[in-house]
């Protein structure tokens, strides 16, 4: 008998045969004690629950991601390699439990140093309008690394309890889903492109009662990257997080860069931040289009960050590939209340473009202690 449960855990296809066998409206229990896996692919009506002591060690393998799936991969429709957990077109999907997910990222991610061409062949891909069913990548040559947990055009989707850690590239990223509730995870990440948490063109997101400690942003709202977000036209909106901690990341809450569908009507309050390279962080540049407006954030205290406590730029320096037209995008409508910042390099950067100033940014009882002094290039109120 353990035998044969070594055997078992030691097989990538057994939870995925769970699920497959798992009938509607039916529970799929992982035990106590470590269960390698492949992708799992999930369906409509399931709750996938990790017991206390499981953990979901995932294959790093990348040939046990095929075949390729479609995706959106930094903002951009294609076909890549699954995504570790994966589901598309799906409703009322839940996974909870005091459990783990691993997803064995670190023999991913020197793939960073080798995606440059594969990217720029993508980015030249939607500019020209090529369809995405003729962007197919999923070669180790190409090297796009897939999402850890990626939900596509889900509906009610429940995410509760579990920890997870260490995926490819971006951790838990809903792509055009509506009704999306996560509380009390645990997202622990390293690598790079590591994000927490990337609401992409959703609708109706909570997050609350969560901790982020990761490689990249913690949390990155999104909705398509240049060409590819005017197309879909999807944008991510009301989306609140609330009673979150963070901890280090290159921003805590990041707004974009990838906004060009819209961003709108988020709400952010009642948060810890801490050890963060930013903390709240609103980025853009030329070439996305698109707008930001009706963001507010309230009662975030911040400690210890490296740069800007602050920053709402629209020349934003860092993209995996330069977009093909000088498109602006438009910011307007964005407020701050009772923030405190009890050290930082820098309180507040604000930077728009000449021919798209910033708009209505409000400050209301905010304390910003910076090293350096506050920055403010084309601000118009």
């Amino acid at each position: 008998m353990m035998k044969d449960l070594k055997e078992e855990r030691n097989n990538l296809k057994t939870i995925q045969n769970w699920i497959d066998q798992c009938p509607d409206g039916g529970t799929v229990s992982i035990p106590a004690g470590t269960w390698m896996s492949g992708p799992l692919h999930l369906k409509s009506n399931l709750t996938l629950y990790l017991e206390e002591g499981s953990r979901i060690l995932f294959s790093d393998h990348p040939e046990d991601y095929l075949p390729a799936v479609f995706t959106r991969w930094e903002g951009v429709e294609c076909f890549n390699y699954s995504p570790l957990i994966y589901a598309k077109s799906c409703e009322h999907i839940t996974i909870a439990g005091p459990g783990t997910l691993d997803g064995n990222g670190s023999a991913w991610w020197h793939w960073k140093k080798l995606q440059q061409n594969a990217a720029d062949r993508l980015i030249w891909a939607e500019s020209r309008g090529i369809a995405p069913e003729d962007r197919v990548f999923a070669t180790e040559t190409d090297a796009l690394r897939p999402s850890f947990l990626q939900f596509i055009d889900c509906e009610d989707l429940t995410l509760s309890d579990f920890t997870i850690t260490n995926g490819p590239q971006w951790t838990i990223h809903p792509v055009y889903c509506t009704d999306v509730t996560a509380r009390h995870l645990t997202v622990l990440t390293e690598g790079p492109n590591t994000d927490g948490f990337n609401p992409d063109s959703c609708e109706n997101v909570l997050i609350e009662d969560c901790t982020f400690s990761t490689g990249d942003d913690c949390i990155a709202i999104n909705s398509g990257l240049n060409e590819d977000g005017w197309r879909v036209n999807r944008p991510c909106r009301n989306v609140e997080i609330r009673n979150c901690q963070f901890n280090g990341g290159h921003a805590s809450i990041a707004i974009g860069s990838g906004m060009s569908g819209g961003i709108e009507n988020i709400y952010v309050h009642d948060c810890e931040i801490a050890q963060s390279e930013r903390g709240i962080r609103v980025k853009s540049m030329r070439g996305r289009g698109g707008y930001v407006k009706n963001l507010r954030f309230e009662r975030i205290t911040m400690k210890q960050i490296d740069e800007e406590a602050i920053q709402i730029s629209m020349n934003y320096g860092s993209s995996t590939s330069v977009p093909a037209s000088d498109k602006a995008p438009i910011f307007h409508d964005i407020s701050f209340s009772d923030l405190t910042c009890a050290h930082a390099k820098c309180g507040i950067e604000l930077t728009g473009l000449s021919e798209s100033p910033l708009r209505n940014v409000r400050l209301t009882r905010c304390e910003l202690h910076g090293d350096l002094p506050d920055k403010k290039e084309y601000v118009v109120d």
